[in-house]
């Protein structure tokens, strides 16, 4: 079992263990020990971060250990996670590290890794990462000592990424989009992309302070995009978080669409081009059930994986498939990234919009939702809620009590100290019981 790494690399509190700059010096130097393939030639890696006032403790923190085994460092400054993952293909480099927390408070903060394909580590190679941060590794020969370089247009080259996923003839002349930022590493790039599109933009959540990235705006809190497409007369709202690797979807009435419903729209329409690869979806087991079956009815397949998209990633990998995501927004398009891309997805609805002449409140409705409900209860470090005989007691008869009629979902949160309890049914009665019966269980374990 994994200890440090969590659903998306390493992630706490910043300067609370595991999240240090000490930490985060010896994980400079294991992960820059690990990717070094041989000790002669040019070792690099790319370096991102988002906004948050941490970012500065743990870039250079992560520098100084990743230069003392001999890597030369690119530090991109504040860019999306996708961008990351791009440039260190482009760059050739060794490995790539994202400094974010993505949709978490500002206090959080985490480090992600990609390998030399632009792609997240798996399980086993985090596990010999997390050996190697135990024991310590060797520096480099005062001779090898690595070099750190800021590269200036990191931004740039990810903006004509993202902007070549699109048809050529595509534009976004006359519509009004507003785009949420979350005072995240998109802050800059999401505006730049959609204005040199043709889009008039309305920006919101694009002046970070260093503490108020995901505060009252963003992916997970879309009401305030809501409220401006409402107010200036928007044609749709994008909503990215403070990495922008995941999107919700605002349409003209203010009204807000998940994932899940993004998903739908990009498989039948790339089943309909005979572009969806393999003929199937992948996702997690939170997707709704209505996806499911929009799907079913469409000869679609889908492919469900444990939550988090770097599984996502891997099923689309092993299985050949081009098109995944998560119902909170990580949308993976693997022709074009090597990961969850909230800009790119956001400008592939605005695209159908374009191409079908259609609104928002039309396209991003593509299926009734089987009612859905999620609660989340926190825990204290050292807690295993889940292993008390009462909570699995409930567990068992909220399991035996949808059985036929819709299902329960319980599962530790990768990247917070939560407990997430999900239940789907059409009966709504049965679902507020069956996850109430859970919840109050979990919140008795816990308060002990």
């Amino acid at each position: 079992m994994r200890k440090l790494f969590g659903t998306d690399g390493v992630r706490g509190t910043a300067n609370i263990h595991p999240m240090t700059a000490e930490m985060a010096l010896r994980i400079g130097a294991a992960v820059g020990r690990y990717f070094r393939r041989d000790a002669s030639g040019v070792h690099r890696v790319v370096i991102g971060k988002d906004t948050r006032l941490s970012g500065y403790m743990f870039e250079n923190a992560l520098t100084a250990g990743l230069t003392s085994t001999g890597m030369n460092v690119l530090l991109m400054g504040p860019v999306p996670t996708p961008a990351v993952g791009l440039m260190t293909r482009s760059m050739r480099a060794d490995l790539g590290v994202m400094i974010s927390a993505s949709h978490n408070p500002a206090e959080d903060n985490g480090i992600k890794f990609f390998g030399p394909d632009g792609f997240k580590l798996s399980d086993s190679a985090e596990m010999e990462l997390e050996a190697l941060i135990e024991a310590g590794v060797e520096p480099a020969q005062t001779a090898n000592i690595g070099r750190a370089k800021r590269i200036d247009d990191a931004r740039f080259r990810y903006g004509e990424r993202v902007k070549s996923s699109l048809p050529r003839d595509i534009r976004f002349d006359g519509l009004k989009v507003v785009v949420d930022c979350a005072n995240g590493a998109a802050y800059r790039a999401a505006p730049e992309i959609l204005w040199e599109l043709g889009a008039e933009v309305v920006p919101i959540g694009v002046s970070p302070d260093g503490v108020n990235i995901n505060r009252g705006c963003g992916s997970t809190h879309p009401q305030t995009a809501a409220e401006a497409v409402v107010a200036h007369g928007a044609h749709v709202g994008i909503c990215l978080d403070g990495d922008a690797d995941r999107v919700i979807l605002i349409d003209e009435t203010g009204a807000v669409a998940d994932g899940d419903q993004l998903m739908g729209l990009l498989a039948s329409r790339w089943a309909e081009k005979g572009l969806l690869a393999g003929n199937a979806l992948v996702s997690t087991v939170m997707s709704n059930l209505g996806l499911e079956r929009f799907l079913n009815d469409r000869n679609i397949g889908l492919e469900r994986t444990a939550v988090g998209d770097r599984y996502v990633v891997e099923r689309m990998r092993s299985g050949g498939y081009n098109l995944g995501g998560e119902q909170s927004g990580h949308i993976v398009m693997s022709d074009h990234a090597t990961t969850g891309d909230g800009l790119m997805a956001g400008l592939h609805f605005l695209a159908e919009m374009v191409r079908t002449e259609q609104p928002a409140s039309h396209l991003a409705r593509q299926f009734q939702p089987v009612p859905q409900l999620l609660k989340n209860v926190r825990f204290k470090a050292g807690q295993t809620p889940l292993e008390v005989e009462a909570v699995q007691q409930a567990i068992h008869s909220a399991e035996r009590a949808l059985n036929g009629h819709g299902r329960l979902l319980i599962r530790k949160s990768g990247t917070e100290p939560l407990i997430r309890v999900m239940a789907e049914c059409e009966d709504e009665g049965l679902l507020n019981v069956s996850v109430g019966s859970v919840v109050d269980a979990v919140t008795e374990a816990v308060s002990v």
